[in-house]
C-alpha cells in the first residue's frame, strides 16, 4: 500500500511540525445516509470515541479491529487540510453531521490534533469545543461511578428503597414558586420533620464517603446524591418487577428489562447534575406528612409546585412504604382515579411503558425545581500554565 499522505494539524500555524495523522476508509454504514447500519457495522462505528490526547491511536485500533483500510489522501484533500491549518484557531472543534443532513462523501475520515472532523451518518448533530468534550467525559465517568456505588449500597439494603424515594420527594417539594426558594437542595437531611428517614440518610452519608474518596472534581453535593439515589432505587424496582414477570428468573428478567424497559428515558435526568447544597434547612411545614395528609392536601401541594393529579398518581410509590394502600386512598378521588387505574393497568403489561416513563418524567421535573445547575461541577481541576515559561 502506498504511504498515506498526511493531514496537517487543523488550526496550527506551525503545520510543518505537526505529527502525522492517518485517514481510513469508513465502513458502508458511515458512508451512505440512506442505508441503515447493520448491527455489526453499528458496533464497529461505535468504536469512534473522542480523545483528549493528541493521538490517533484510538482510530488506528478501531481500524485494525474492524478491518478498515488506510487510504492515501488525494491532492484536493491535502489542499483542504492545508487551508484549514491557516484558518483562525476557532476551527478547533468537532463537527458532527446528522444522518438527515449528511451529504455524500468519499468515506475518508480525516483526523486532526486540535479537533476531530467527522462527516457521516451518526444520527445526531452538534458542535463542541475540545474543553467542553473533555469536561463532559469527566462528568459522565464520575456519574457512572456514583450510580455503581449507589446501586451496590441500595441492593444490600432494599428495605430502605421506600425511605430513599420519600427522601428525594420531600427534598424537592419544599420548592416555593412565589419566593423561588427551596427545591432539591439537600436541606432534607437538616430538617427535624424528616427524622423518620434517618436510616436512608445514614446510607447516603456512607455512600458519600466512598464517592468523595475517588472523586477528582470535589465532593458530591447531597442535593445530587439524594436525587441519584432515588433514580437507582427506582431502577432496582423496575428490574425486580421484570424479574417477577419472568417467574423469578433473574437472567430472563434482566433481559426482559433490557429489551422492553425504560432505561433509555433517563437522559434529561442525568444532565441535571451539579445542584448546590444549602447550609440552612428550608422552612418547616412546606411538605405534608404523606401518611396523614388528605388526598386534597396532597393535590394542593402538587399543584403548588406546578404538577397535578396525574403526577400525584404516578408518584404513589414515593408517598409511603405501601404503594397499594396509597393508591387505594387516591382512587377514591375523582381527579386521581383515571390516572391511578391507567398506571395500574400499565404495570400489568410486559413493558410497563406508561407507568415507568411518566414516573421518570415526573421525577425529572421535581429534581430540577428551583435549581441552577452548574454544568461544570465535578470536572477536574484546571492545570495552571506559567505564561512566563512559554516560548513564543
Amino acid at each position: 500500500m502506498p504511504r498515506a499522505q498526511r493531514v496537517v494539524e487543523a488550526g496550527n500555524t506551525n503545520a510543518r511540525d505537526s505529527p502525522p495523522y492517518p485517514a481510513f476508509a469508513l465502513p458502508p454504514c458511515l458512508r451512505h445516509a440512506s442505508r441503515p447500519p447493520p448491527a455489526d457495522e453499528a458496533a464497529a462505528a461505535a468504536q469512534f470515541r473522542l480523545s483528549s490526547r493528541g493521538s490517533c491511536g484510538w482510530l488506528r485500533e478501531a481500524a485494525a479491529r474492524n478491518g478498515w483500510r488506510e487510504l492515501p489522501l488525494d491532492r484536493a484533500a491535502a489542499s483542504r487540510a492545508a487551508a484549514a491549518a491557516a484558518r483562525p484557531t476557532r476551527l478547533r472543534f468537532l463537527r458532527l453531521v446528522s444522518r438527515a443532513t449528511a451529504r455524500p462523501h468519499s468515506g475518508v475520515l480525516p483526523c486532526y490534533r486540535a479537533g476531530r472532523a467527522f462527516e457521516g451518518s451518526t444520527g445526531f448533530t452538534g458542535v463542541a469545543t475540545a474543553a467542553d468534550l473533555i469536561e463532559r467525559r469527566q462528568r459522565s465517568e464520575f456519574q457512572s461511578s456514583i450510580k455503581s456505588t449507589l446501586a451496590t449500597a441500595i441492593t444490600a439494603k432494599k428495605e430502605l428503597i421506600p425511605s430513599l424515594l420519600t427522601l428525594a420527594l420531600n427534598d424537592a417539594m419544599t420548592y416555593d414558586k412565589a419566593t423561588k426558594s427551596g427545591g432539591p437542595n439537600g436541606s432534607v437531611r437538616l430538617r427535624p420533620e424528616n427524622s423518620g428517614l434517618s436510616a436512608a440518610v445514614d446510607l447516603l452519608v456512607e455512600a458519600k464517603k466512598e464517592i468523595d474518596s475517588y472523586s477528582k472534581g470535589g465532593p458530591i453535593a447531597f442535593a445530587d446524591l439524594i436525587q441519584f439515589a432515588a433514580q437507582s432505587a427506582l431502577k432496582l424496582t423496575f428490574v425486580d418487577a421484570a424479574i417477577a414477570k419472568c417467574g423469578g428468573n433473574e437472567e430472563k428478567g434482566r433481559t426482559l428489562y433490557s429489551a422492553y424497559g425504560s432505561n433509555g428515558q433517563w437522559g434529561l435526568f442525568d444532565k441535571l447534575f451539579g445542584r448546590q447544597d444549602t447550609q440552612e434547612p428550608d422552612p418547616e411545614g412546606r411538605v405534608p406528612d404523606w401518611s396523614k395528609a388528605s388526598v386534597q392536601e396532597m393535590k394542593d401541594k402538587f399543584v403548588a409546585v406546578g404538577l397535578g393529579p396525574r403526577q400525584l398518581a404516578v408518584m404513589s410509590v414515593f408517598l409511603g412504604p405501601d404503594q397499594a394502600a396509597t393508591e387505594e386512598r387516591l382512587i377514591a378521588d375523582k381527579d386521581c382515579r383515571p390516572w391511578v387505574e391507567k398506571y395500574q393497568r400499565s404495570r400489568e403489561t410486559v413493558s410497563r411503558t406508561d407507568y415507568e416513563v411518566d414516573l421518570i418524567t415526573t421525577l425529572t421535573k421535581l429534581s430540577s425545581l428551583g435549581q441552577k445547575i452548574n454544568y461544570e461541577a465535578y470536572t477536574y481541576p484546571k492545570q495552571k500554565i506559567d505564561l512566563g515559561k512559554l516560548k513564543l
